[in-house]
């Protein structure tokens, strides 16, 4: 037996939940299938979100589960493994059941793969950060160390410097000969000090980050560091239903319109499912574009069905 649903969300994160909310408050039967792994789990506030600034992104999950139940809309805790497409989509979970659908909503999200530094996975999301625009204000005028896993990281380290002075790029597994004349410049213009060498572990003492040893055993004394994680699109759903993908520097998305439709009819992506920079407001207004469209998507289709069954009527 299956379960048959106006929508299934896949992801139950703010770009899934949002996309719940509208579909549960336009009387659309819905499931929400959420593995429970945000990508912002290891921070323990998020910023930037007009209203809930500062709140715990658990707290955050939880009032907006709350919320879409109120509506009617069904969570389940469990993994889509598998998705086909027919007269409509079958997505199958980890648990073991099939449940069906008109449309599907993927915000599957995308995955942090940190650098491979000793004591970087342990701290992140505490004093190991990657995002100043989440994180820089809460550590402003600290000594700030970026460590480098690319030239383009040159980036990265002069953002920064907007929330700090004392900033120091650990140029890591990177050659100087790497940055261009211009990178050079921007970072001594900026008083971002750059650091030759390789980083072999982070000091911390009483919890707490203190400092940046290299492999010659110098150690640098940082509060605070800033890393780029190679972003992971979680686009395995979307692959199989043969959605068309775009290369970027940060990985492969989905090819989507304004409203987050992908190139495969009735299939809609939102959040980090579509782009690794989609902060949480992101992921609330690309649900609630995509939900939106939906809900005209099945009205038009329902209306246009009808409207033929009227016309059969009408010539017997």
């Amino acid at each position: 037996m299956t379960e048959r649903y106006a929508v299934v969300v896949v992801g139950g994160g703010t770009a899934g939940l949002s996309a719940a909310l509208v579909l549960g408050r336009a009387r659309h039967r819905t499931l929400v299938v959420d593995a429970g792994e945000p990508r912002n789990a290891p921070a323990a506030h998020m910023q930037g979100y007009l209203s809930r600034d500062g709140m715990p992104p658990a707290d955050f999950l939880a009032v907006g589960r709350e919320e879409v139940a109120g509506y009617g809309v069904e969570l389940v805790r469990d993994r889509a493994v598998e998705v086909e497409k027919g007269e409509d989509f079958a997505v199958v979970l980890a648990g073991g059941r099939t449940v069906r659908a008109r449309r599907l909503v993927i915000a599957t999200g995308l995955k942090d793969e940190l650098p491979a530094v000793p004591g970087v996975a342990e701290r992140f999301g505490r004093d190991v950060l990657h995002c100043p625009f989440c994180h820089g204000w809460e550590v402003r005028d600290q000594p700030f160390g970026v460590l480098a896993s690319s030239p383009a990281s040159v980036h990265q380290a002069l953002i920064v410097s907007q929330w700090s002075k004392d900033v120091r790029f650990f140029l890591h597994t990177v050659a100087e000969e790497e940055l261009s004349d211009q990178d050079l410049r921007r970072l001594a213009a900026a008083g971002v000090d750059v650091v030759p060498g390789e980083v072999a572990e982070l000091v911390v003492e009483d919890d707490r980050l203190t400092g940046v040893r290299l492999g010659d055993g110098t150690t640098h004394a940082r509060s605070v560091l800033f890393v780029a994680p190679r972003p992971v699109p979680q686009t395995g759903l979307l692959e199989r239903l043969g959605a068309e993908l775009h290369e970027t520097p940060f990985g492969a998305y989905p090819v989507v319109d304004p409203t987050g439709l992908t190139t495969v009819p009735g299939v809609w992506a939102a959040g980090n499912a579509i782009g690794f920079a989609e902060q949480v407001v992101h992921a609330a207004s690309g649900g609630y574009r995509a939900a939106s469209a939906i809900v005209g998507d099945l009205l038009m289709t329902d209306l246009d069905a009808a409207a033929q069954d009227l016309d059969a009527a009408a010539q017997e």
